[in-house]
């Protein structure tokens, strides 16, 4: 990474980061007049090679890691969930004050820059899970200091225990010297579009924040740029870069997520986890990120069984079909949408070659869900274990087929 003068003032506005991803509370500079612009000229813009960056990692970001960590202290004494009067409890508090005391806000140091994020503690003895984007600099972990504050104010030395960065998931560790309290993990194939749902975590480093709002949306697939790339610095949204990017299945809330809530908690009415919050979107030539919601959450099925194979074995492992593939586009009506997931290229040997999956099929479903493009198919693929059995029906020469694939 390329060094940059520090910021006096730790805002944490340029970095060795994208300066999209990197602000803290702006606590030393006076108030901005906002420009107004005109709503028609607002969009939206995904994963076009030719696009902006527009889609924002989580984690809020600063360089002078000193006046950074002043600023925090200064404005994010942890709150607990305040009640004052109970008989007039609604659920967001109930479900708020059952969850908050199992997610952690997690800060990240090194020589010439830092950042924060949020946690969800998965034992009682200092098992923590979190993003790999807010463990990592710049795609590693070497020379990283960690640091983990609890919902009970104690603060603890946090090691990493290992990250997946195809699935945007971390496990660390602390040693705390009373038990913590672990997150209820719902089951996230039983949500439903339109639940009500809660985001808790430490957006701009202010802890114990709670949000609401509902899911927007189940199946979305998002593409992110891989923290292997040498000229990203952590997971950052794919913006064309020669090196493929990561494709994330994941759940869509308008629950307002900002940075610093990357590794938090989204929960359900019973404060039970769904999800771990990652992402956002920003509407095209907003020079900062934030809520507009549209934010993204890994679900919390995929969530647990990452974090079971990162605690026994130190790493996850993921199902591979051997397939080259890109978008299957239709060719009625010369629409521009995809359809499905089209086989360039059958590995020699891979799990595709062994059931006479062949170049030209068109990959239609995974296990009875729709497949409509090569990203959903890529993150449906590696949302599984390896040596798991998929059921996978395709299409050859208008002809349905379905094959037993073991990954």
């Amino acid at each position: 990474m390329s060094n940059q003068p520090q910021d006096p003032n730790g805002l944490g506005r340029k970095n060795s980061y994208n300066s999209q991803f990197l602000f803290d509370p702006p606590v030393a500079l006076p108030p901005k007049k906002l420009k107004q612009k005109k709503a028609k000229e607002k969009r939206l813009t995904f994963f076009t090679a030719t696009s902006a960056i527009l889609l924002g990692v989580l984690m809020g970001a600063s360089i002078g890691a000193g006046a950074g960590v002043l600023a925090q202290n200064y404005l994010s004494r942890p709150p607990a969930i305040v009640v004052n009067d109970l008989e007039d409890v609604n659920w967001v508090t109930a479900a708020s004050s059952s969850a908050a005391p199992s997610v952690v806000t997690i800060r990240v140091s090194s020589a010439d820059t830092g950042g924060n994020g949020s946690g969800v503690v998965l034992t009682s003895d200092g098992y923590i899970l979190t993003n790999a984007h807010v463990v990592t600099i710049g795609g590693s972990t070497a020379n990283v200091e960690l640091s983990v504050r609890t919902n009970q104010r104690e603060v603890y030395p946090a090691r990493v225990i290992g990250t997946d960065p195809t699935n945007d998931l971390a496990v660390i560790k602390i040693e705390p010297t009373k038990p913590l309290i672990p997150m209820v993990f719902a089951d996230s194939s039983k949500i439903n579009v339109g639940d009500q749902v809660v985001a808790i975590g430490a957006p701009l480093g202010l802890e114990a924040t709670v949000t609401r709002g509902i899911v927007s949306a189940l199946n979305r697939t998002i593409q992110v740029a891989s923290s292997e790339d040498p000229n990203q610095t952590g997971l950052e949204f794919w913006s064309g870069s020669s090196v493929p990017p990561v494709s994330l299945g994941v759940i869509q809330t308008d629950a307002a997520i900002n940075p610093g809530n990357s590794g938090g908690a989204l929960v359900n009415v019973r404060g039970e986890l769904i999800g771990i919050n990652v992402a956002i979107a920003r509407t095209s030539g907003a020079v900062e990120g934030g809520s507009i919601g549209v934010g993204f959450a890994i679900p919390s099925n995929l969530a647990d069984r990452v974090a079971k194979d990162i605690m026994e074995t130190g790493e996850a492992t993921h199902g591979l079909l051997g397939v080259l593939i890109g978008d299957a586009m239709s060719s009625e009506n010369g629409s521009a949408f995809p359809v499905g997931a089209l086989v360039i290229e059958v590995t020699p040997g891979g799990a595709a070659d062994g059931v006479g999956i062949r170049p030209d099929d068109i990959v239609t479903r995974l296990n009875g869900k729709s497949i409509s493009s090569a990203s959903e198919l890529t993150s449906a693929v590696r949302q599984e274990k390896a040596g798991t059995k998929v059921e996978i029906e395709i299409l050859r020469d208008g002809e349905r087929l379905t094959f037993d694939v073991v990954l």
